[in-house]
């Protein structure tokens, strides 16, 4: 494997530049060596908004909840629906395990 020089040159223009990046690989100057590991503590997930209508009572008993724990009902709301989605999702691959299974012990 042929030895790669590592020292990115310096560039007079952006045209340079460009020349120099269209016929080079940013991986040829990449020294996994150097890598030190990152913490970012204070990230924050990316947050899109939605629409979701609600019956009346449903969102006022949401509110009531919220107003307990001293919560938004909005936060509260995402707390539930994230719950339930690890419920879910864990019910679900049981089920696809217990369907493998019965698969398997059929073909035998």
């Amino acid at each position: 494997m042929k030895e790669v020089n590592r020292r990115i040159p310096e560039f007079k223009s952006e045209d340079e530049e460009r020349e120099f990046w269209a016929t080079h690989s940013p991986l040829d100057f990449f020294d996994a060596k150097s890598l030190k590991k990152a913490s970012f503590p204070n990230l924050k997930p990316s947050i899109k908004s939605i629409s979701i209508r609600l019956p009346e009572d449903l969102l006022a008993e949401l509110k009531i909840l919220a107003n307990k724990k001293d919560v938004p009902y909005q936060s509260l709301a995402k707390v539930f629906l994230a719950r339930q989605i690890v419920v879910e999702r864990e019910s679900l691959s049981r089920s696809s395990r217990k369907r493998k299974l019965k698969t398997a012990s059929r073909s035998k």
